[in-house]
């Protein structure tokens, strides 16, 4: 007989005579003569209560059905006498199909800290907390291809391995064959001369610039891909390895993709809410009572919008002592960006016209020769959730770009080449999947919406 996943079962029609359900144990319940089991198999945050009786030819075998234990039911699917539940399996078989040490096994009936899961990683998707997670991560990813699905645009794969630095800001993971110790300069050329791409190559910091190249043939294509940065960093917002959203358009400016961006959060968020009403409910219940308010709040206001200069003089004019001094120049830091998403607009907000001192190369100049086209969606309890711009399509001004960032224009030879054959303007964004994740969960620690985090001093798993 073929398995009937819980998530099918408690939402069944009629009663069954026979049904066949798998799942770990969550709790066991003994009374005279039969055992209660909750039963949970992952496919829905609901368990499903099977209750096995002296009559079952194997009942001896349940002196060895603990939490975690893994089990197999056949039996008939009944309406539930009990509060809270329309169904139950009154099991005619049993089958033990893993045990779980009671004395070891970790999770038990109690709210375990986030530190101590952590710690456990290959073991908090059977909870509760993490369960939910991790199928809204699963429904959000589908949520955003059907988005650009529907919106005509193509899906592209981006290199991982990457000669080039898209940020310029140099914290990148570099990939080598050359041995650990003992490889010493030759006179001429580089160390990287005998590794096996004949020169430094890294991990990819993002697939922007190869989808914009992607974009010149295709009109509109997206990205969604892992993406990695070498940042020493250990704040609840950064991780070496997380996932990016990056869609690249064509004959589209700033305006276009503002319009964009705000259209995809609204989008998602509202697909999690439509799909995944029990999962979210947990959050509201248990991880913040002000999540639907805020989420709601999304979906049915428009995104505000200010330029960089008016957000400054929002920001200098607010009754606040900032960690951070606020002055027209500075990168905004996530206390700036988090008193205009949450007191200030009370929604999200977009800054646009950025300083060209704080942004990368490849963002469009504009006419005031101080600032560039560039843009950055800030929600509560985040800060920056989206930060992209109307790409640089003009030769001249792209080079004199590339030259005062650092940058060798020889290494982006073939992204200075669209603009010698038929450059048009064109713009694109990056969103970072974990937080959005975090926006539509209410967890404030990106190691807490992504399986197997990797962060400073942690790549266990």
């Amino acid at each position: 007989m073929r398995r009937t996943p819980i998530v099918d079962a408690l939402q069944a029609e009629e009663a069954t005579k026979e049904i066949k359900i798998c799942g770990w144990v969550r709790t066991r319940r003994d009374a005279k003569g039969f055992s209660f089991l909750e039963m949970n198999d992952g496919s829905c945050l609901k368990n499903l209560q099977a209750i096995v009786d002296e009559s079952v030819p194997t009942y001896e075998i349940i002196k060895d059905v603990t939490t975690g234990a893994a089990v197999e039911v056949l039996g008939e699917l009944v309406p539930s006498p009990g509060k809270g539940q329309k169904w139950e399996v009154r099991a005619t078989e049993l089958k033990l199909l893993g045990t779980a040490d009671a004395d070891d096994f970790p999770l038990q009936k109690k709210r375990h800290s986030d530190e101590f899961l952590r710690q456990i990683a290959h073991l908090r998707p059977r909870t509760n907390k993490y369960g939910a997670t991790f199928r809204i991560r699963s429904e959000a990813s589908f949520a955003i291809h059907n988005f650009y699905r529907d919106k005509g645009f193509f899906n592209v794969h981006t290199p991982i391995l990457t000669g080039s630095d898209c940020e310029g800001a140099g914290e990148m993971f570099r990939v080598s064959t050359l041995p650990a110790t003992g490889v010493e300069a030759p006179k001429e050329g580089s160390v990287f001369d005998n590794d096996f791409f004949g020169r430094e190559a890294n991990l990819t910091v993002s697939g922007q610039l190869e989808a914009e190249l992607l974009a010149m043939g295709l009109g509109k294509v997206y990205t969604f891909g892992p993406t990695f940065r070498a940042e020493n960093s250990n704040t609840p917002r950064h991780a070496a390895e997380f996932w990016m959203i990056e869609p690249e358009v064509a004959f589209a400016d700033n305006e276009d993709n503002m319009d964009l961006a705000e259209e995809m959060t609204k989008y998602v968020v509202k697909h999690i809410l439509d799909n995944c009403a029990d999962d979210i409910e947990l959050f509201a219940k248990f991880v913040d009572k002000e999540l639907m308010g805020r989420l709601e709040n999304i979906i049915n206001e428009p995104f505000a919008r200010v330029s960089y200069t008016e957000a400054v003089e929002l920001l200098s004019a607010a009754k606040k002592k900032w960690e951070f001094p606020v002055e027209w120049g500075i990168d905004l830091q996530t206390e700036h960006e988090r008193y205009l998403a949450e007191e200030h607009f009370k929604k999200p907000v977009i800054v646009y016209d950025y300083p060209k001192d704080i942004k990368a190369f490849y963002m469009r100049m504009n006419d005031d020769g101080k600032t560039v086209a560039a843009m950055d969606v800030l929600v509560p309890r985040i800060g920056e959730l989206i930060g992209g711009s109307q790409r640089e399509e003009r030769m001249d001004v792209l080079l004199e770009r590339i030259n005062e960032m650092g940058q060798n224009p020889e290494d982006y030879w073939w992204y200075t080449d669209l603009r010698r054959f038929g450059s048009v303007p064109h713009a694109g964004f990056g969103m970072g999947f974990e937080r959005l994740l975090m926006l539509v969960t209410g967890i404030s620690n990106i190691r807490d919406v992504i399986p197997f985090p990797r962060t400073p001093q942690h790549i266990e798993f």
